[in-house]
């Protein structure tokens, strides 16, 4: 309450009309008078609520209730016969002007109900209202009916849509992990191919070292310079059966002398 913020350790007494002053100078109201009774009456900053109070404070009025001040808003206020029913008060000295509340005011709630009828009687019939207790008709029943299957049905397409995007976007991000450890391992494999089977890998220099053991194991070996040289014996001469004579060919004299060959005997078979 601004009345309560701007005359602080004071006693604020709320004047509330009754609903008959109401709505022959302001209309029909949302909530009846005792409603609204309770209503203010369950406000901290109020310490008294004057149930039918006058439409037009007089001084008699203020003076019974030992009223100091009246807080309103300072826009003049017509009523009947009157263009400002605060004027006389204001010239008193007894007027503390306060400041409206944006969108609390009755008008604007009626407005509110009023663009929103649609939505708050769908509402109280699923709630349980009867289309009579609503005062609604049995065409604009059927008619709330069907608009609440229909938002129902849009209801679960869009949950279905916002299921599947998640699911898309599970997938992907599933996916470009999975791209992410195939190309880390690509480059594994990769680069332990290129370490064994490349111009410069192990496979090669495997190669080399056996082909270097097999050449070495198949070559023969040149003997040393300090071996020594056998000659051979000449061979015994043939004579030839029942002839008195010896072959021409093999005359001791007529054989030409054999050269010696040399035969690289290694250490272990010398001994």
């Amino acid at each position: 309450m601004q009345a309560k913020n701007l005359f602080p350790n004071t006693y604020l007494i709320v004047g509330v009309c009754s609903d008959e002053l109401t709505h022959n100078f302001k209309g029909f109201t949302v909530m009846n008078e005792n409603e609204r009774y309770d209503a203010v009456q369950h406000c901290r900053y109020v310490d008294e609520v004057v149930r039918n109070a006058p439409w037009t404070l007089t001084p008699e009025f203020l003076a019974e209730h030992r009223i100091d001040f009246v807080a309103h808003d300072d826009i003049p206020y017509s009523s009947a016969g009157s263009d400002d029913v605060y004027k006389h008060i204001k010239e008193a000295g007894m007027f503390a002007p306060t400041q409206r509340t944006e969108g609390i005011s009755t008008s604007d709630i009626i407005t509110r109900i009023v663009r929103d009828y649609d939505v708050y009687a769908r509402r109280n019939l699923q709630r349980g209202y009867t289309a009579k207790e609503l005062n609604v008709s049995f065409i604009n029943e059927k008619k709330y009916h069907l608009q609440e299957r229909v938002d129902k049905v849009k209801k679960k397409v869009k949950d279905v849509e916002e299921k599947s995007k998640e699911f898309v976007q599970k997938v992907e991000e599933k996916s470009i992990d999975l791209i992410q450890k195939w190309e880390e391992k690509s480059r594994e494999f990769i680069g332990s191919f290129l370490e064994m089977f490349g111009p410069e890998g192990a496979l090669k220099h495997m190669l080399k070292e056996g082909k270097g053991r097999m050449l070495q194991a198949i070559s023969p070996r040149q003997s040393p310079s300090s071996s020594p040289t056998h000659e051979r014996s000449p061979s015994p001469s043939f004579r030839w059966p029942f002839s008195g004579k010896t072959s021409p060919s093999s005359s001791p004299a007529s054989l030409p002398r054999r050269k010696a060959v040399t035969c690289d005997i290694s250490e272990d078979e010398e001994d």
